[in-house]
Formats: structure tokens, C-alpha cells, sequence
């Protein structure tokens, strides 16, 4: 039995005391609340449910905690409740209650855990939206982990998920780009407000090969334009995809203006009188939806700022259905939650519809000193170089597995050891361990068995409990939206594992006969394996057979 079908007994159970005892059923919480005890010997799980309700209901959490747990005892579920403290209750699950979690995730295999929280959603994902300027560096690979996670998380609980990519490919940036290659193919330094960096160079002489007249060409900044952003970007699409991450859509900011729908967001935003004219320029007034401060929308020499495109993409979003924007961005765009929220409502639209999360800062370090310098990039370490230094899988499972809330410090000699103390290793080697047992039973001939009632001994049962977590993990992920909470779940599964698997012998040794306990545990690591699996695949990292 999972958390959320105990949570349902527990709430039928008490529905049916209250009635019983002319309680008024209004008083019980919609959602009862199941945890697992710190301390394994207080019982399965635990909860609070009548401190929660027996105030509004006129009477004691002792004497409800009571009649509850009388209630419960009776149900074939559950073997043992006790009344702790003011009124909690701790519950023992019955054996075959908790061997029906083993049952359950067998049955469901790769759809265990998939909820339905967001099912009829069309979720509309932006992350990496990177600058078409340079290859994708650690904030932007950090987002490629995360953003990828977070997609598979939200799909996972029923979204219909749409990942996007939004290409810079309008404003300033582009136009120092594109000095600096002329600048590279002429053979001259970069300009001071350019770029640098080996990659300059190699997309210079590239277009140079594509158009040997390119430098004397009378449009020379288009040719370069034209095929130098295409061919940066067409790096930045295969570096994402080697690191196993991939878009539905590409949207080009260009488009937005060449299409008109800048200038016509604008216009909307001043017929309804959102915008004002001063100092030559239109201002959002934005602080009047939440925003910190107005916003400049079109400057005084005329020209979109570079909120306009904003706001047009988000029409241009909500015009194609999605009902959730989430947008990904660095961690020098605090601003923007207010300004795109704010944007929102002065279309006249949801501000709820539009969801900024910020992500913090990356920094690799190496012998215990920082990492600062790419080999190709030159000023900055790029996504191929972590990948280079530690493989796919190590660099997309350490930069999910915290919050993007908090800075991140990727230690490389630690993600490069095949030991416990590197967390990819220590989850990994788990899965292998586990596909190990089943290989070894597949040899001697022993296949799992179901009399998972047999499995009472302690390790056996936190293993259970653990499995019965991830259902809530996953659906947690979502909700909140931190995908690092399902590798944080791993980790702590790996350990449960590995400690059964030092109690608990799952094959019989030599000529020892075969029991139908060595066949329940045998059940009890296939649902494990299925689990990590599955947690594995959220994050988008491999589970491997061997190791």
C-alpha cells in the first residue's frame, strides 16, 4: 500500500467514526498528511490527522486518535496502530499491505510513479535560450540538465509539455558577433566590445569556405550574418543534443519583428492605455500590475527595448494554446519575474499563466582550485568541456541534483572517482547491482516469486517504504517544480538497497535449496531495479546493466 492509498484509507476510516459518532464530516482536511516516522520503530508511517481535525469537531485529538486507531486495526491492511503524544498516529502496515507496494510497482513498470496532477495542461517549457554568440557555457548547461528533467517530471504527472528554445537572434549581440568574425577572417583582433575565443576563428574560415568572396562582398555583414549565426547555432543545437537534450521548437526572436508582432503587442498595450509617452519614450506601467518599477517598451530614438519582444512572445505563446509558461532564465534575470508577470496583466491576461524560475551560478573546480578556462572558448568553460571532463551522465546527473536556487560547485576529480563518494557512481552502481541479481537468478534458474508476505525482516521493510515514496517524490517534483528532488530520492533509495543487500541474502549459496523468501526477495529487487529505472530516466541519465 503507497502513502497516497493509505492517506485514503485513513480518510475513509475516519469519515466513518465521525459518522458513527455525529461528527460533522466538514471538519476532516480534504488531504490527509502520511510521513514516514524519523525513527523506523515508531511504525510504518504516521500521521496527524486528528490533531487536524478533532478541534472542529468537538472533541479531543486523543479521544479521535483513539476511535481512529481502533478503526484502522480492524481494516486487513493495517496490523498495528499506535496514539502518540497529543494525538498522532504511527501505523504498521500489514504484510500484505506492504507487499502490494512490491506488487504495484512491478505491475506498473515503467509507468510507476506517473501521475495525472497535470493532465489537460499545455505547458509550454522555455530553458537554455542561450546566446547565439558562443558555445552554451555552464549556466546555460546547468538549465540544459534541469530544464530537460523538469520537462520529463511535468510530462510525467500528465503535461502536455512543449520544450522551447528561444534564439536571440535580434539586437546588439548579433551585430559584435558579426564584427567579430570579419574581424577573425581579416586577421585582425576583435573588436573591443567582441568576442573571442578559438571558435571565432573556426566559424570565420568556415564562412570563408562557404563564400570565398565573403570580405569583399558589397553586403560582406550579411554573408556573415547569414551563414555565421546559422552555423553557431547549429553547434549549439548539436551540443544539446549530444548531452541528450532536444527542443520541440526553435523560436526565432527575429521573427517576432520581422512578422510585425512586435509593433502589434505594442500597439494593443497603448490602445488599452497600459503604455505612457514620456521623455520621448512608451513606458509599461508595469508597477501598477506588481512590477518594481515601469519599463521602457519603445526608446526615445524609436527603437523596441528588448522587453517588447517579450511581451509579443508571450501573445505569440498564449496564441498557440499553452495555458503554463514556464520560463528558465540565469541568475541575472531576478527582474524579469515581476516584468513578465506584470506584462501578462497588462494584456488583460492570467499573471498565473507565467511562471520564472531563476537559476544561481555554476562553478567547476578542479585539485580544489576553480576551473575558469575553456580550451576552446577561451573566456569561458563551455558545455563540451564539462562533458569532455566527466561524460553525459555525470554532468547532467550533478547539475540536477540541486536546487537551482542555490550556487553550484561541481568538484571534477569527485565526479571522475568510481566510488560511493561520487553520487552518480554510488546510484548507478545500484542499478548494476541490482541487474547483477536478477542475471545471477536467471542462471540458477530462480525466477521471483509472490509470497511477499514473507518479507518482515526491518531492511526488507525500509526498502518497501522506499519504493512506496517515489509515486509522492515524482509528484512533488512537479508540483514544485525541483526535479532535484527526485535524484536526492535516489540517492537515498541507493542506500536502503545497499543495505538490504547486505542483510538480506537474496540467492540461495551452493547447494541450498530454493525457498519461496529467496523468491519474494527476488520480486523485491526486480521493483527495485524498476524504480531506479525510473527515477534514471526523469533525469534523463542512463541506468546501466554493468559497471
Amino acid at each position: 500500500m503507497t502513502p497516497a492509498a493509505l492517506a485514503e484509507l485513513v480518510r475513509a476510516t475516519a469519515l466513518d467514526v465521525m459518522s458513527t459518532r455525529g461528527l460533522d464530516p466538514a471538519a476532516l482536511p480534504t488531504a490527509v498528511t502520511i510521513e514516514r516516522p524519523r525513527n523506523p520503530e515508531h511504525g510504518d508511517y504516521a500521521t496527524n490527522v486528528a490533531l487536524q481535525t478533532a478541534k472542529k469537531a468537538g472533541v479531543t485529538p486523543r479521544d479521535f486518535a483513539g476511535w481512529l486507531a481502533e478503526a484502522l486495526t480492524s481494516t486487513d491492511a493495517i496490523s498495528s496502530v499506535e496514539v502518540a503524544g497529543p494525538g498522532f498516529l504511527n501505523l504498521r502496515l500489514a504484510a500484505d499491505a506492504r507487499g502490494a507496494i512490491v506488487r504495484d510497482v512491478v505491475a506498473a513498470g515503467a509507468d510507476y510513479g506517473r501521475g495525472a496532477a497535470l493532465a489537460g495542461r499545455k505547458i509550454n517549457l522555455e530553458f537554455v535560450s542561450a546566446n547565439p554568440t558562443g558555445p552554451i557555457h555552464l549556466g546555460g548547461t546547468r538549465w540544459a540538465a534541469v530544464g530537460d528533467a523538469l520537462g520529463r517530471v511535468l510530462a510525467f504527472n500528465g503535461g502536455e509539455v512543449t520544450r522551447e528554445y528561444y534564439f536571440n537572434d535580434a539586437g546588439a549581440q548579433i551585430d559584435r558577433f558579426v564584427r567579430s568574425l570579419i574581424a577573425a577572417a581579416q586577421g585582425a583582433p576583435a573588436p573591443e566590445d567582441g568576442y573571442a575565443g578559438g571558435y571565432i576563428g573556426d566559424i570565420a574560415a568556415e564562412v570563408l569556405r562557404q563564400e570565398p568572396g565573403a570580405l569583399t562582398s558589397a553586403d560582406s555583414s550579411e554573408v556573415f550574418r547569414r551563414i555565421g549565426v546559422n552555423l553557431m547555432f547549429e553547434e549549439i543545437k548539436q551540443d544539446l543534443h549530444d548531452f541528450g537534450t532536444d527542443f520541440d521548437v526553435f523560436f526565432h526572436e527575429n521573427s517576432l519583428h520581422e512578422s510585425g508582432a512586435v509593433t502589434k503587442a505594442v500597439e494593443q498595450l497603448k490602445s488599452s492605455g497600459a503604455l505612457y509617452f514620456d521623455n520621448g519614450a512608451w513606458w509599461l506601467r508595469s508597477t501598477e500590475f506588481g512590477d518594481d518599477k515601469d519599463r521602457v517598451v519603445i526608446k526615445s530614438d524609436g527603437d523596441p527595448a528588448y522587453i517588447a519582444g517579450d511581451i509579443a512572445y508571450l501573445v505569440d505563446k498564449r496564441s498557440r494554446g499553452f495555458d503554463l509558461c514556464i520560463y528558465m532564465l540565469g541568475a541575472d534575470h531576478h527582474g524579469y519575474v515581476g516584468r513578465l508577470k506584470a506584462a501578462a496583466a497588462a494584456l488583460g491576461d492570467d499573471p498565473d499563466a507565467v511562471e520564472v524560475l531563476i537559476g544561481q551560478l555554476v562553478n567547476l573546480v578542479s585539485d580544489g582550485k576553480p576551473v575558469r578556462m575553456s580550451k576552446r572558448a577561451g573566456t569561458v568553460i563551455t558545455m563540451q568541456d564539462l562533458v569532455d571532463a566527466v561524460g553525459v551522465d555525470a554532468a547532467r546527473y550533478a547539475m540536477s541534483r540541486s536546487s537551482v536556487d542555490s550556487s553550484l560547485d561541481i568538484d571534477l576529480d569527485l565526479l571522475r572517482k568510481r566510488s560511493n563518494d561520487n553520487p552518480v557512481f554510488y546510484v548507478q552502481y545500484a542499478h548494476a547491482r541490482l541487474s547483477s541479481v536478477l542475471r545471477n537468478a536467471a542462471e540458477l534458474g530462480v525466477t521471483p516469486g509472490d509470497a511477499l508476505d514473507l518479507l518482515t525482516h526491518e531492511r526488507e521493510g525500509d526498502l518497501i517504504r522506499t519504493l512506496g515514496e517515489f509515486p509522492r517524490v515524482v509528484a512533488t517534483a512537479g508540483e514544485l517544480r525541483e526535479p532535484h528532488r527526485v535524484a536526492r530520492y535516489l540517492e537515498e533509495l541507493a542506500g536502503t538497497y545497499h543495505r538490504f543487500h547486505e542483510a538480506c541474502r537474496v540467492l540461495p549459496r551452493g547447494d541450498e535449496e530454493t525457498t519461496d523468501l529467496h523468491r519474494a526477495r527476488l520480486r523485491l529487487v526486480a521493483a527495485t531495479r524498476q524504480v531506479f529505472a525510473n527515477g534514471l530516466g526523469l533525469l534523463g541519465v542512463t541506468a546501466p546493466e554493468r559497471m
